[in-house]
C-alpha cells in the first residue's frame, strides 16, 4: 500500500469555514445580503488608489507596513508601532493561535462566536472551548467559569457576529480585570465602526498587558475583496506575532487602498449613518410582520422565527424573490436569519418579501 504524508494529529477534524453564498441559480437580480458588506462598496479614494498601482505590480510590497500602521494610529490615535497588519483579522486571528496556543492549550470562544476562533485554535493544535451565551449575549461570568490552567486566549466579539448583540465597557473591563495574567482576551472589533464613539476596547489595551484589539477594513470600509485587517496590543504581543507573520503577507495595492480607506473619514461617517437608519428602519418594520430581532450594534440583524421549519421556509421565499441572507444553523441558531443591512432600497426589498412569506402562511 502506498502511503502518503499525515499531518499532525486534529487536522482532519476542522470543519471548512463556510461563507454567505453569492450566486443564485444564474440569475442576474440577486440581491447578496450574507456576508456582512457594505452596501455602498468601498470609497473612491481607496478605488484610485488601487488603480493607481498598475504600472507597480512587479514591486515587493513593503514588509512592515509602515504607510498603513501609520495611517491607522494617526485616524484612531494609536501607536503605529503597536499596530500589526494581516489579510483581514483573520490572519490576526490565526498570529494571536499560532503564537499562543499550541498543544496542551485551550482557546475560549462563546456559543455562537465566531467560526474562525475555533478553527484557528485546532489549526495551531489547541483544543477550543465553547462556552454558553444567555439569549445570545455574551455572559462574563460563563467566561470565568470557563477558564482552566490551560487556558490561553479568550475571543470576545464585541459586537458579537452573527448576534449583533453587545456588551457594556464596564463587563469587558470586569473580564479583563478577572483574567488570569498568563491569558491573552481578544477583543474583535470588526463591527466597531458601526458603534458610534466606541473605540474597540483601545482604551482596555493601553491599559493592560494581556488584552489585543482586531480590526477589520472589510465591513464599513468596504474592502472585503481585498482582504486587510489589523491588530492593537501590547509591544510584546505584537512583536510576538511578526515572528510568525510572514514578510509579504499584504500586497502593495492592498496597502494602499486601506490606507486611502481609512483616511477618508467622511465616507466612514456617511456609511455609518446610512447604516444605523436602515437598521432601526428594517428591524422595525419586521417585527411589525412578527418578525423580531435583538437590538444590533453591527451592520446586519439577526431575524428570529417561531422555529427552524418556520426559519427555512422564509429562506425559501426569500431565494424565490432573488435574496440571499445567511442561514446559521451553523452558529447553533437554526430558528434564526441573518440579514446584512443593506441601501435603503435593498431593506424595502426584504420586507416585501416577508410580508409575501406571510401571506403563503394564512
Amino acid at each position: 500500500m502506498t502511503e502518503t504524508p499525515v499531518p499532525r494529529a486534529g487536522i482532519d477534524r476542522i470543519a471548512l469555514y463556510q461563507g454567505g453564498e453569492s450566486r443564485l441559480g444564474g440569475r442576474s437580480d440577486v440581491l447578496k445580503l450574507s456576508s456582512n458588506e457594505n452596501p455602498f462598496g468601498a470609497p473612491e479614494s481607496a478605488r484610485a488608489a488601487w488603480a493607481d498601482l498598475a504600472g507597480e505590480l512587479h514591486r515587493y510590497p513593503s514588509a512592515g507596513h509602515a504607510g498603513l500602521r501609520h495611517a491607522i494610529a494617526e485616524v484612531h490615535d494609536l501607536n503605529p508601532d503597536r499596530i500589526i497588519c494581516g489579510a483581514g483579522s483573520d490572519e490576526v486571528i490565526s498570529f494571536l493561535c499560532q503564537a499562543y496556543g499550541g498543544e496542551g492549550t485551550e482557546v475560549i470562544h462563546t456559543e455562537h462566536g465566531f467560526s474562525m476562533y475555533r478553527i484557528s485554535a485546532m489549526a495551531s493544535g489547541a483544543v477550543p472551548v465553547e462556552v454558553p451565551e444567555a439569549e445570545r449575549q455574551v455572559t462574563v461570568d460563563c467566561i470565568l467559569d470557563g477558564i482552566t490552567d490551560r487556558t490561553r486566549l479568550v475571543f470576545l466579539a464585541n459586537p458579537a457576529n452573527p448576534t449583533g448583540t453587545m456588551i457594556g465597557a464596564s463587563e469587558v473591563s470586569r473580564l479583563a480585570e478577572a483574567l488570569p495574567s498568563r491569558v491573552l482576551l481578544v477583543l474583535d472589533g470588526a463591527y466597531a465602526e458601526y458603534v458610534e464613539g466606541f473605540d474597540g476596547g483601545a482604551t482596555l489595551v493601553e491599559a493592560r498587558e494581556n488584552v489585543v484589539m482586531t480590526r477589520t477594513f472589510s465591513k464599513i470600509y468596504g474592502l472585503g475583496g481585498l482582504r486587510v485587517g489589523w491588530g492593537y496590543g501590547p509591544a510584546h504581543v505584537i512583536d510576538n506575532l511578526n515572528r510568525v507573520r510572514g514578510p509579504f503577507n499584504l500586497s502593495t495595492v492592498q496597502l494602499s487602498a486601506a490606507t486611502a480607506a481609512v483616511r477618508d473619514r467622511n465616507w466612514a461617517k456617511r456609511c455609518f449613518k446610512e447604516n444605523a437608519a436602515c437598521r432601526e428602519w428594517l428591524s422595525r418594520s419586521l417585527a411589525e410582520v412578527g418578525v423580531l430581532s435583538d437590538p444590533s450594534s453591527a451592520n446586519f440583524i439577526l431575524a428570529r422565527f417561531r422555529d427552524q421549519e418556520e426559519a427555512n421556509a422564509c429562506d425559501a421565499v426569500f431565494r424565490e424573490d432573488g435574496i440571499l441572507v445567511r442561514n446559521v444553523r451553523g452558529y447553533k441558531l437554526p430558528d434564526c436569519l441573518r440579514i446584512t443591512v443593506g441601501s435603503e432600497s435593498d431593506c424595502r426589498r426584504v420586507v416585501e418579501s416577508v410580508r409575501r412569506f406571510r401571506e403563503i402562511q394564512r
